[in-house]
């Protein structure tokens, strides 16, 4: 972290988007480190906003540090922070490929950076964002990441670039033994179409979204398309579209709306400079071209195969983190005693079987909460000297070049099963 960031360098970067514990901003400016980068910076509650983050040899607990002992970087991390990127760079990079994986880089920040970062992004942010959390004024590093919208260095040239970001959440159904009766229906009914339902009665969407993440992970070209299309006619937070680093479909910091003819139309327009066809097709052959690359790139084989380490299901994973955390099975204790031998191979499990299935729970939901961004760029006639993968689309007569990553939220290296098992249970049931 040679470099500090200081007040007057906050005008250099613009609101890019956020989650539930991260703003995004891109740089704008002409310093060659932050050329064709992003800045994730870490959000507080506006409850908790003044609890000031302390350094410590390590922000893991003694648990934690037992959980994670063959990782020697996560478990030194002063801070979350730290430790994120460690747990990125350590633990999800060779899990998922280097070529899907950008752990960044911690770059310093003065206070005041973010003090003016705040003020400056603040009416760019969707007010129920702003209500619930602001910039964390107590950090005093951000995490520094390439700008997966763009290509190299944010060099764009004579060719524009569009980018396609896509959560694609869990791809397959539980089938543990320790699922209850209780919550069989997370065998049948994905975790996401639960969600639609709850979000639908809490009004927080107003329809039902079509996509099913088994479609997104099938294998079949057909099904990917329609799970793209259905993406597309309800992008939520789980799909948007980029132009040369600039949104042109999705919502910046939570969901978007249904796509209604309005914005249809608008996203068709937008495409004209990139996808040769006429005007009403160029949408649906972008579509295609994406599908095209998910199918070639790989990246949702590789999700997938890191989301089924969690073999377990969290009413499996929950008993042996009470016995790595030698507390008492709170779970077991409101279970009569035929319904307990359910659980009495995990908790007669050794240690090392113990921490393993943590850890593969832990790891599983980062990669069922990971995004992924394609980005395209029309590939010039004659040029042959590109490292990118390239992809054919047959309808425009067209080649493209494209890049994928695969971007990890916030890692939960830290265990907190009481709360993620009450709530992922509870989710479970919200039919």
């Amino acid at each position: 972290m040679e470099v500090i960031l200081q007040e007057e360098d906050a005008g250099k970067w613009v609101y890019r988007g956020e989650g539930a514990a991260n703003l995004v901003l891109a740089y704008t400016g002409s310093f060659p480190t932050f050329i064709g980068k992003v800045m994730r910076i870490r959000k507080a509650p506006r409850s908790g906003a003044e609890v000031m983050t302390m350094r410590s040899p390590s922000a893991l607990t003694a648990h934690e540090r037992l959980l994670w002992k063959d990782v020697h970087e996560l478990i030194s991390s002063p801070d979350n922070e730290i430790a994120n990127q460690h747990f990125v760079h350590h633990v999800m990079k060779p899990l998922l490929g280097s070529k899907f994986v950008d752990a960044g880089m911690l770059v310093g920040v003065t206070r005041e950076f973010l003090e003016s970062i705040e003020k400056k992004v603040i009416y760019q942010r969707p007010a129920w964002r702003v209500d619930n959390a602001l910039v964390d004024m107590h950090r005093d590093s951000v995490l520094l990441l390439s700008d997966h919208s763009l290509f190299t260095h944010g060099n764009l040239g004579s060719s524009p670039c569009i980018s396609v970001e896509i959560k694609p959440k869990w791809g397959f159904l539980p089938l543990s033994r320790y699922i209850s009766e209780e919550t069989a229906v997370k065998r049948t009914i994905t975790r996401f179409q639960m969600h639609q339902v709850l979000k639908l009665q809490q009004g927080e969407i107003s329809l039902l979204s079509e996509y099913n993440p088994l479609d997104l992970f099938s294998g079949s070209k057909e099904i990917t398309f329609k799970a793209i299309k259905d993406l597309f006619t309800s992008p939520q937070n789980n799909f948007r579209v980029f132009m040369n680093g600039s949104l042109i479909f999705g919502g910046l910091g939570g969901g978007a709306e249904n796509t209604n003819i309005c914005i249809a139309k608008a996203f068709e327009d937008a495409l004209e400079s990139v996808i040769q066809s006429d005007d009403g097709l160029r949408t649906e052959n972008l579509l295609t071209l994406v599908t095209e690359a998910v199918q070639t790139s790989g990246v949702v084989d590789r999700l997938l195969e890191v989301q089924k380490l969690d073999n377990v299901d969290i009413e499996g994973a929950i008993h042996a983190y009470y016995d790595v955390s030698h507390q008492q099975c709170m779970v077991c204790s409101q279970l009569n005693a035929e319904q307990q031998k359910r659980y009495t191979s995990l908790h007669s499990a050794s240690l090392d079987e113990s921490l393993r299935i943590v850890k593969d729970f832990l790891v599983a939901a980062t990669a069922k909460d990971c995004s992924f961004m394609i980005c395209f760029r029309p590939r010039k006639e004659g040029d042959t000297g590109s490292v990118c993968d390239n992809v054919y689309l047959q309808s425009t007569n067209q080649t493209f070049e494209f890049k994928k990553s695969s971007v990890s939220r916030t890692a939960p290296f830290k265990v907190q099963a009481k709360a993620t098992c009450k709530s992922m249970i509870a989710s479970s049931t919200c039919t």
